[in-house]
């Protein structure tokens, strides 16, 4: 059966996408713009798509950045999740 965007991924993928995700938004937050975000996911757990509402969160831009900073598996499944 295929990877859908609802199926939760492996426990090192979800762990691997929110600790770079918390990273990325570390690196720049003025207005504290970063910092709401990275309190709306560091106490959720892998369940569902909650993997994907992480990445969904980041524009274009910084996606291609999570994109670059991930292992191949977690970028296989980012892939797989968007029907890629």
């Amino acid at each position: 059966m295929p990877f859908k965007y609802n199926d939760t991924p492996d426990q090192k993928v979800f762990n691997e996408i929110k600790e770079v995700a918390i990273d990325i938004w570390k690196t720049d937050d003025p207005c504290n713009y970063a910092t709401d975000k990275i309190n709306r996911i560091k106490d959720i757990d892998n369940f569902k798509d909650n993997a994907w509402y992480i990445v969904a969160m980041f524009d274009l831009h910084n996606q291609a950045k999570l994109m670059e900073a991930v292992s191949e598996e977690t970028k296989q499944q980012i892939l797989l999740a968007r029907g890629y």
